[in-house]
């Protein structure tokens, strides 16, 4: 059991962070925070013009005060970016005030649900199947250490994942009410 404040989903794009976040927030009665929608939010500009006009490290500064905004507070859901684990202040913010649930996905079922996604930058370049085996390389084990828990959404709806990922926060998360 790991007492945390909040609750952090990460993951490759394509994992189900925001779909099953979404589901997982209604369901503990948590407040739901996407950082990415946070900066654009915050930059009146989506993530594809924030990386046209400042490339991808002003995209990840914007991206860590985004993070760390959503994450001074207690009794949130936060679903981050594929690539807030880059950053180790990120990953050190993170196990400090969530328990964090890595949301894996295979390399596959990314191609089928990102299929006719045309906004994410990184899919922007050459092929796409190389481009995610190339950040799955130096990201999974980014994710897998600033995990507390892991769960594989392949092949899983986001109801079906939302169900497993609640039975298994019943066994593993306590929520605290203070940072650990």
């Amino acid at each position: 059991m790991n007492p945390a404040p909040n609750l952090i989903l990460v993951g490759p794009m394509g994992a189900g962070k925001t779909s099953i976040g979404r589901r997982m927030a209604e369901r503990f009665g948590l407040e739901f925070g996407d950082v990415d929608q946070a900066v654009i939010e915050r930059c009146g500009a989506t993530i594809a013009t924030i990386f046209e006009h400042v490339g991808e490290a002003g995209f990840r500064e914007r991206e860590k005060a985004a993070l760390a905004q959503l994450l001074d507070g207690q009794g949130r859901l936060v679903s981050t970016g594929g690539g807030a684990v880059l950053d180790c202040d990120n990953r050190r913010l993170m196990q400090r005030h969530g328990f964090v649930v890595y949301l894996r996905v295979g390399v596959d079922s990314q191609l089928k649900r990102l299929g006719r996604d045309r906004a994410r930058p990184l899919l922007q370049r050459g092929d796409r199947e190389q481009v995610l085996r190339d950040l799955a390389a130096i990201r999974e084990p980014l994710y897998a250490e600033v995990a507390d828990l892991m769960l594989d959404t392949d092949g899983l709806s986001p109801g079906t994942a939302t169900s497993t990922l609640a039975h298994l926060l019943s066994i593993h998360w306590q929520r605290s009410e203070c940072a650990a």
